[in-house]
């Protein structure tokens, strides 16, 4: 322990704000005040409590009104749950509803007189919404449809339960963590819940012919999480978890609250120590890691209605954004109870399932009316999108963002319709991260961008390349600061790279493995997009210009550019750049003209400054050729 107690002494000479009012008094004082705090109306809160003691419990002041966080371990709902919820929010929510990437549910828009009513609601059917903000453990995820998926070997509910009992409503657990602890426990081989994503991840895996987790440790945003080397079988999992609580609790960093979470301290003790200070507070010596079973992306994906091993389907609503209602979650219980088992699961990517469907009642299922009407989103763009909360109910957001994701979506739906296909596109509306916008296949995190006149207007970051089989990926730049009005454009000649390239049921995570990612660069990609924007949107020439099925050059950035010149030289003029070209030596080429009246031989609109930026992507001498696509960017934003 030595090595963590000189790492915390280090980081021990001041602490945060935050944990200043966390001494102030006990979470659960607060909690017992609630009923007084409803009656005396924002004169009962201390700013302590609005700032930083409610959050706690859930609570989250809004100003004029609040949002409260439900806890829903695993995402399950038995009917009454999901009932009793769907009739809290029609009665004191304005009728709305959030599904969130952590498989539980936000009410918005209580009144602070309601406050007290609705968490007795919630608590007589057996609901918490205790730890679901601040420096708590928060919801732990799983599988949706875990126990009932063919490809899920350990189900994962009872263990989530235990865990649960460890710190739920433990008073002890309240609040005494340096920062907000993310769990994540897949039983499954399909990754349906970002299990490398979050603080302590358990993943399926095998060791001597045993079935149990391999442990990993330490994601935030930006970063996934690292191989701690360790293998616990299912009955070992709540003794190592609450040892890694009371190290992180104990050892953990308490004075940059950007530098708190638990990726630091390991960060700074190296991850073999930190597991060795785990064992210590367990007391148990756990085994080595085993073989991680994880293969492939939720099996779901790209399909609404899955068959589970014990033959009934399991149906899932697409959610555009996870925005619902709790009339819609009222009518979701009453069809879960006549055509299912009655309960329903909320899914990573904010979808709803209703489970165990007899197949002989499908058909009469699908004619209902809730479900005819989310019916129109079941396709690519909307089943596999994930958007968190924007500008309208979020103080951090930047842009609206789930507006601006099912526009795109839609957009998207019209532009390049593919069958047989599955596209994660995931969006955050501020640098937070909280749409997990790093592991999509496509991911865009909200800011502000320039048009030409200067105007500042809401724009995206898009990132590419995303990924969640076997290890998980953080996604590359593609694009900084696009207005989102011109980002669609660029998504767009993406996806029809995919649908023009890719093989039969081809995810786009796998097409990236196999097609893009291996033969082009990111830089080229980024080129490639704007430039087929600049051609076909701006300047409506409608010559597209397409990424080859074998590339002639290697992923080296000036041959990329100088192929892609040769390339854009003979779309735009019908000429070839050079008449003959002799060996590899760029001082015996043959060059043609590129002056303007050339370029323009079949293209009059063309500007001279694409002309320029043609000429110096493939210049006669080598050596005074453009070598990196960002300066030719550069160059573009001009035409």
């Amino acid at each position: 322990m030595s090595i963590l107690e000189k790492a915390k002494e280090a980081r021990s000479k001041k602490v945060n704000k935050v944990e200043i009012t966390k001494a102030l008094k006990m979470p659960m004082d607060v909690h017992a005040k609630l009923a007084q705090i409803a009656s005396d109306g924002y004169e009962g809160l201390a700013k302590e409590d609005s700032t930083y003691f409610l959050k706690c419990f859930g609570l989250f002041d809004k100003g004029e009104d609040f949002m409260l966080r439900v806890r829903i371990p695993a995402g399950q709902l038995n009917n009454a749950q999901a009932l009793r919820i769907g009739e809290v929010a029609k009665k004191y929510g304005n009728d709305y509803i959030d599904i969130t990437t952590r498989m539980q549910i936000e009410l918005r828009y209580l009144k602070i007189e309601d406050i007290a009513k609705v968490l007795e609601a919630l608590q007589d059917v057996g609901i918490s919404t205790f730890q679901t903000g601040v420096d708590n453990p928060r919801n732990i995820v799983t599988d949706p449809l875990d126990g009932i998926a063919y490809d899920n070997i350990i189900e994962t509910k009872p263990i989530i339960d235990k865990l649960q009992a460890i710190f739920g409503e433990n008073p002890e657990w309240l609040s005494v963590l340096p920062r907000k602890f993310n769990t994540g426990i897949l039983g499954s081989l399909s990754n349906s819940c970002n299990i490398y994503g979050h603080d302590c991840n358990f993943i399926l895996a095998q060791k001597d012919g045993i079935f149990g987790f391999n442990i990993y440790l330490g994601a935030r945003v930006g970063m996934q999480s690292q191989d701690a080397n360790l293998f616990v079988q299912s009955h070992e999992v709540p003794l190592f978890f609450e040892s890694l609580l009371t190290v992180f609790k104990n050892y953990g960093y308490r004075d940059n609250r950007n530098k708190n979470r638990l990726v630091f301290l390991i960060n700074d003790v190296g991850i073999d120590n930190f597991i060795e200070a785990v064992k210590a507070e367990a007391e148990t010596d756990f085994t080595t890691a085993g073989t991680t079973m994880v293969q492939s992306q939720n099996i779901a994906l790209g399909s609404n209605k899955v068959l589970g091993r014990n033959a009934k389907f399991n149906y899932k609503i697409i959610v555009p954004s996870g925005i619902y209602t709790g009339s819609h979650l009222i009518d979701a219980t009453y069809l879960a109870e006549s055509f299912g088992s009655g309960d329903l699961r909320l899914s990573y990517d904010q979808n709803i399932y209703i489970v165990n469907i007899d197949k002989e009642n499908l058909e009469a299922f699908e004619s209902q009316d809730l479900i005819t009407h989310y019916a129109q989103f079941n396709n690519l763009y909307f089943a596999d999108m994930i958007a968190c909360a924007g500008t309208a109910t979020c103080s951090f957001g930047v842009i609206p963002n789930k507006p601006d994701a099912i526009e795109m979506a839609h957009y998207l739906s019209s532009e390049v319709p593919i069958e047989n296909a599955s596209v994660r596109m995931n969006w955050s509306a501020c640098p937070k991260g909280c749409g997990v916008h790093g592991i999509a296949d496509i991911g865009l995190e909200g800011c502000k961008a320039k048009l030409s006149d200067g105007t500042r207007v809401d724009g995206v970051h898009i990132f590419i390349g995303g990924k969640i089989t076997r290890e998980a990926k953080e996604a590359h730049i593609l694009h900084k600061a696009l207005p989102i009005t011109e980002a669609k454009y660029h998504i767009k000649y993406l996806l029809q790279t995919y649908a023009t390239h890719k093989l039969r049921s081809e995810t786009y995570e796998a097409f990236d493995n196999r097609f893009l990612s291996r033969n082009y660069s990111f830089q080229a990609l980024g080129f490639y997009t704007k430039i087929n924007y600049i051609l076909n949107e701006k300047l409506s020439l409608h010559i597209p210009f397409e990424l080859e099925a074998e590339p002639k050059s290697s992923k080296r950035e000036e041959y990329e550019l100088f192929n892609f010149g040769l390339k854009l030289y003979k779309l735009l003029t019908n000429e070839k750049r050079y008449d003959s070209v002799i060996g590899l030596n760029a001082n015996m080429l043959k060059p043609t003209s590129i002056k303007r009246d050339t370029a323009h031989k079949l293209n009059p609109n063309i500007p001279l400054k694409l002309s320029e930026i043609l000429y110096n992507m493939t210049h006669e001498n080598k050596k005074e050729r453009a070598s990196v696509f960002s300066e030719l960017l550069v160059g573009l934003k001009e035409v």
